[in-house]
């Protein structure tokens, strides 16, 4: 049995990801996606299109001056879904962030329509980005 066609996909948005390949990661996120980030910081909240999605996206790079990186521990996928669980770093204002989390991705036609970020200690990513 051979490897599910999301999982792919979503190899391919982690190296466009973490290589900072915008380009190449727009090829998988529908321009109306929804992406939902948990939490009570200034970061937190709903962003709906690709455009707004992807500025969240460079506003952690930003504010953690580069630091932000990720790791993947497993992936799960179907044709509906991949739930990504992950580990995250990143240095801000004196702080460390080293936690798990979990990305559940809807999918539709071979790209992520909609996106919910799920942390192990949300309490310590509020008060890392605040």
């Amino acid at each position: 049995m051979g490897e599910h066609p999301n999982l792919a996909t979503f190899r391919s948005i982690y190296i466009a990801f973490t290589t900072g390949d915008m380009e190449a990661l727009a090829n998988y996120f529908d321009e109306s996606v929804v992406w939902h980030s948990p939490g009570e910081h200034p970061l937190a909240g709903t962003y709906e299109g690709r455009t707004a999605a992807f500025a969240s996206f460079a506003e952690e790079f930003e504010r953690s001056g580069g630091t932000y990186s990720v790791e993947v521990r497993d992936v799960l996928a179907n044709d509906e879904r991949v739930v990504a669980l992950l580990h995250a770093t990143a240095d801000h204002e004196g702080k460390r962030l080293d936690q798990d989390y979990a990305i559940v991705f809807h999918m539709r036609d071979g790209k992520v329509n909609a996106a919910w970020e799920v942390w192990k200690d949300q309490r310590s990513v509020d008060e890392f980005w605040s």
